[in-house]
């Protein structure tokens, strides 16, 4: 790993090999790029696990970070490049410590230093020494969007409420044809730009489910305008905080904590109201979650109606006005997400494709597997623990998944992170399944799903002479943007939601089923399920790029063939993919019980009957001197009385019955899990 990443640097920057002495010099002059696309003054640091524990227990700052390591060589180069602060990428979080430890990311350390030296000079200096084993530079992280949302003026929201669906008491249903679409809504004379059932089939889904409160995804964005009254019920809250603290009252690390975190500024307050802000987390937030039948707006996959609560939106903020975001703040998120019960992520961000053309986008991004895990270790190391410890070994999910745009470059390959082998990278279609002139598309696609098609729709203006709007996006928006509270935007990173949409509806069905799925199993589902689109591969797409202020231009066209096998397994499918669920998975059962001494693990039976929550429980506990059970507002109460094992029997009163463990041990963590 040293090796690859030791080359990428040298690839990357185009430096000349040294070799210094630690007690004399860092080998060449000191100096300081202008601009580079990641912090000057600081790198991540992957230490050795002993020099980790040296660091944790060194004599901290008032900032909270040390200064030195007490390894004399490693404080050499310390002393030498002008090191002024060392301190851990992720803060220690007493619940999940043990997993951190244990996962290896408790080893990351952020190393701050003066500006004598660049990043890469610093970082060939540190990178041979024993008690390092990998180093990250801290980039710059950038939208994998661009442009402004337009509008949904007040006129035509009222206009739509008058005319609602019958079915539905979404007025804005009928024009969301990413979600429902009757092949009518962009046809002119001979030509056809819609065709039915060309969406995410949501109708069909929602016999089966409208989304489930218990599942949790997190969206790594802008800020999410969390009291929007389409998406205010559906905001995850932290029960452990409280809201506009200062303080960081549950102990994980992260102050004020209520809604989820604003990595982009560190601070608990989630912000969606700068001037510089685009609104799109709000509109992704929307796409998955905007409250369904509820009279108001429009609807969305999984976010349930007034009656049955659907999937909750943790906000994990990485982008603010026209920051961008960073390394330390996009791994923050993600392993924040992990520990804090999200099962889904939301990544609308990404690095330009590697096959993207450069005299349009700069310098391309990673072009292979080795090079984004050689290039980006922090980042990879992050997703991993998402990927492999989000969820529950007795819940619907165990593990997670991660979903991220594929990027807007038009390139044949689709950016990184998402590219992974390991996540889904969505492609963006069209109302008629063609894709979206913009998208990225061939290797490393998952699957595709709505992401508008501005230029595409050019010819259809509405009544405020927005030309192509109603072929985008349709969903939530701050009202400083919006009036109405909606509007459209396009992009793979519109696409990214509605997958991220379809597989929270598949967990909230799993949930409900109590069926428990390995992540990767529902990961592999996903794809197996999509839509075929090869057959509108043909032929060319005739299309006028838009250029805001100036209009429709020269009309263009693109090559249908080239994206036949290009564009993942297809169009995802949420009716297919719930469908695939049924019978599926394994039976979930009351799980063992590990409590501390002492202390008391409360547990919600009803998770793991079908139709719990209708049902009533009696436990019976073998050896009542070793453990207890009481119940309070249909919560289980296990208290650890003495050290050792006994087992214990739940009966509901349909007659389901599971056996059983209950371990009680001193110093357990009494996360009431073995």
């Amino acid at each position: 790993m040293k090796r690859q990443l030791l080359y990428l640097i040298f690839a990357m920057f185009s430096l000349c090999a040294f070799v210094a002495c630690a007690e004399d010099n860092l080998g060449v002059e000191p100096s300081q790029p202008e601009e580079q696309p990641y912090a000057q003054n600081e790198l991540l640091v992957k230490f050795t696990p002993q020099v980790a524990d040296l660091l944790s227990r060194a004599t901290a700052t008032r900032s909270g970070a040390v200064t030195r390591s007490g390894v004399a060589d490693l404080d050499q180069v310390m002393e030498l490049i002008g090191t002024y602060q060392i301190e851990r990428v992720f803060p220690v979080d007493d619940d999940s410590e043990a997993l951190t430890r244990e996962s290896g990311l408790h080893q990351w350390y952020v190393v701050r230093y003066g500006n004598k030296y660049t990043a890469e000079q610093v970082s060939q200096q540190l990178l041979p020494l024993g008690e390092v084993q990998n180093i990250d530079f801290n980039r710059t992280i950038k939208r994998a969007y661009h442009g402004k949302a337009t509008p949904l003026s007040m006129d035509k929201l009222q206009r739509m409420s008058r005319v609602t669906r019958s079915e539905t008491s979404d007025p804005l249903l009928p024009m969301q044809w990413h979600f429902v679409n009757r092949g009518d809504m962009f046809t002119s004379g001979d030509v056809v730009k819609s065709v039915k059932d060309a969406d995410v089939q949501c109708e069909q889904a929602w016999e089966r489910s409208m989304g489930d409160e218990s599942v949790i995804v997190a969206v790594l964005d802008e800020g999410v305008f969390v009291e929007h009254p389409d998406l205010k019920n559906n905001i995850w809250v932290n029960p452990n905080e409280q809201k506009g603290s200062m303080k960081d009252n549950d102990g994980n690390g992260y102050a004020g904590d209520y809604n989820g975190y604003n990595f982009a500024r560190d601070i608990g307050a989630i912000t969606w109201d700068n001037a510089y802000d685009s609104g799109h987390g709000s509109h992704v937030a929307g796409v998955i979650a905007a409250e369904n039948r509820n009279g108001i707006g429009g609807g969305s996959i999984a976010g349930g109606t007034p009656e049955l609560a659907g999937v909750k939106v943790m906000v994990c903020q990485i982008f603010s006005g026209n920051m961008g975001s960073s390394s330390i703040a996009v791994a923050r998120a993600i392993k924040y997400a992990a520990d804090n019960g999200a099962v889904v992520l939301q990544c609308s961000w990404g690095y330009v494709s590697g096959r993207a053309n450069e005299y349009d986008w700069g310098e391309a991004g990673f072009d292979s597997q080795e090079a984004w895990e050689a290039g980006a270790p922090l980042e990879k190391d992050a997703l991993d623990y998402f990927t492999h410890n989000a969820g529950s070994p007795n819940g619907a999910i165990e593990g997670g998944i991660a979903i991220f745009a594929g990027g807007n470059e038009s390139a044949p390959m689709a950016g990184y992170p998402g590219a992974s082998d390991d996540y889904i990278s969505v492609a963006a279609t069209a109302a008629d399944f063609t894709p979206a002139v913009y998208t990225n598309y061939g290797p490393g696609t998952s699957v595709s799903a709505p992401g508008g098609d501005q230029d595409y729709y050019y010819d259809y203006v509405d009544a405020t002479h927005n030309y192509g709007e109603v072929g985008c996006i349709l969903s939530t928006l701050p009202y400083h943007i919006s009036e109405s509270g909606y509007g459209y935007m396009e992009g793979t990173s519109m696409s990214c939601p509605h997958v991220s949409g379809v597989v929270a509806l598949g967990v909230s069905y799993a949930t409900q089923l109590r069926r428990h799925f390995k992540a990767t199993e529902l990961q592999q589902m996903l794809i197996n399920t999509a839509t075929p689109i090869d057959q509108y591969m043909t032929g060319k797409k005739f299309y006028c790029r838009y250029v805001a202020d100036i209009g429709p231009q020269q009309p263009m066209q693109l090559n249908m063939s080239s994206y036949k096998g290009q564009m993942g397994s297809g169009q995802v499918n949420a009716a297919a993919f719930l469908a695939a669920i049924d019978g599926a998975g394994v039976a979930m059962r009351f799980p063992n019980m590990y409590v501390d001494l002492g202390a008391n693990v409360v547990v919600a039976p009803s998770r793991y009957f079908v139709g719990g929550e209708k049902l009533t429980y009696n436990v019976t506990i073998t050896k009542t001197d070793i453990a207890t059970c009481s119940m309070q507002d249909g919560k289980l109460i296990f208290k650890g009385v003495k050290e050792g094992v006994t087992s214990a029997t739940i009966k509901a009163s349909n007659g389901e019955t599971h056996k059983f463990n209950i371990t009680v041990r001193k110093g357990a963590s009494s996360n009431g899990w073995l």
